[in-house]
């Protein structure tokens, strides 16, 4: 409507011009007029400066609105009713046209800041691989994947794992691996999916991380629990009767020994079969205390979680063990960085774990000189509470170290092979994992990352 009312004033001032102009001309042509041909003139000059006062106000504000819709300034107003007639509709139009390119830009970005929130908060790891090799990482989950670590190019992925960085450089969009992923010394199983996108032109690789490292956790748990059950049930209905028969065979060999006493061969015999018997009989209670043990690997309670001041808790080991290994030369050193750190655990099974782990060190250093056990608290990059226990022993031997958590398996001779497979189970009901490398300068070092 303002465009209208403009146009029409704008013509009605040309009509006017026309009109003064045509008097001009008629007016110099009689004799005598010369006053009144110069005062048209003059209303002529007014009238063109009326014009183009009319046209230069009017180009100065649409000159304003085009910069405003230019640069998205929505703070603009254009009250235009005080420079004349028509004006203040055109303002009123400028303002409402404005006003909706606001309107549109805010759903916009509300609909922008509605997906941000949902990439942001996908609990799947998100990034993306560029033609030239840099790296663009989406959403919180993945920053919390990285960690500290710079992860701008293809090249940053090798502190996780060369073969991880291998994978992701040449899986083929629409492709799903399994891959490896080591996170602060603990190798992870991740489902890497790729999928290829074009943006501007450009192709890039999105992919997804989703660590299912827990869930082959607790499935390989419940089947080495089930075969467990199992085994100690079949072995235990076998065994016990085995034992009963053993010591009842023991109380038969002694009536009967008593009954021919003045034989001396017959009861030398007897005395034989008695060993023999005992030794039966030793073996099936010993056998029945070995499957006894493994129960615990199926009847491990539900942990009752409260915060725990680490500080706290490695005092107490400090005087327990630095009592016991005084006299067997071993040092214990503790560390808990920042002093104040706290871990929401069981603390009967925390408890219980360290210190299967560092009866374990401390058996490690027997007749070794300067033998140091360390137990170390901290931060690792992730921002996980991670315990350690070190020692300066012999380490173990990669092929160990990949069985050593398994269930049964042991190096000891009077080993049951339930400890570490035990401290295993207790950090899968946290939520956790167990780790173990060679330590820098020699021994071994066990992690337990909450």
């Amino acid at each position: 409507m303002g465009f209208k009312r403009f146009s029409v004033l704008l013509a009605g001032r040309l009509f006017l011009i026309m009109l003064v102009l045509v008097g001009i001309s008629y007016l110099f042509l009689l004799p005598g007029y010369h006053a009144a041909t110069f005062l048209t003139f003059c209303i002529l000059v007014f009238l063109v400066f009326e014009v183009y006062g009319f046209v230069q106000r009017t180009n100065a504000e649409v000159s304003r609105f085009l910069d405003a819709a230019r640069y998205a300034d929505f703070s603009q107003r254009f009250r235009m009713h005080d420079l004349g007639a028509g004006f203040g509709e055109l303002g009123e139009t400028f303002t409402d046209i404005l006003k909706r390119f606001q309107e549109v830009r805010a759903g916009q970005e509300k609909e922008l800041r509605h997906l941000k929130a949902l990439v942001e908060h996908v609990p799947v790891p998100l990034m993306s691989l560029h033609a030239d090799g840099a790296l663009t990482v989406w959403n919180n989950s993945a920053r919390r994947l990285f960690g500290s670590t710079p992860t701008t190019h293809l090249d940053d992925l090798a502190h996780f794992g060369v073969t991880f960085q291998k994978e992701v450089a040449k899986i083929d969009p629409g492709e799903r691996r399994l891959v490896d992923f080591d996170a602060d010394g603990v190798e992870q199983k991740m489902m890497l999916v790729s999928t290829k996108i074009i943006i501007d032109g450009k192709p890039e690789k999105l992919f997804s991380l989703q660590n299912i490292q827990s869930e082959l956790d607790v499935v390989q748990l419940q089947a080495w629990q089930d075969l467990v059950r199992v085994l100690t049930h079949e072995i235990m209905n076998s065994i016990t009767p085995v034992a009963s028969l053993a010591k009842t065979a023991v109380d038969l060999v002694d009536d009967a020994s008593g009954k021919v006493s003045d034989n001396p061969e017959v009861v030398a015999e007897l005395n034989d079969v008695k060993d023999a018997v005992n030794t039966v009989a030793r073996r099936s209670d010993r056998l029945n205390q070995f499957v006894s043990s493994y129960r615990s690997l199926t009847r491990l309670p539900p942990p009752d979680k409260q915060t725990i001041r680490l500080q706290d808790m490695f005092d107490e080991l400090a005087t327990l063990f630095n009592k016991e290994w005084n006299d067997a030369g071993v040092t214990l050193s503790t560390e808990v960085e920042p002093s104040e750190l706290d871990v929401t655990a069981d603390r009967d099974m925390l408890e219980q774990v360290l210190i299967n782990m560092l009866q374990n060190a401390g058996q490690a250093l027997l007749g070794r000189e300067d033998a140091q056990v360390w137990l170390v608290a901290r931060l690792n990059r992730r921002g996980r509470v991670t315990l350690e226990v070190a020692d300066n022993g012999p380490g173990i031997p990669a092929e160990i170290a990949k069985r050593i958590f398994v269930p049964f398996f042991t190096t000891k001779r009077e080993g049951s092979g339930v400890g570490l497979a035990l401290t295993r189970q207790v950090m899968i009901a946290h939520g956790g994992a167990v780790s173990i490398a060679n330590r820098e300068g020699g021994g071994a070092q066990f992690s337990l990352t909450f």
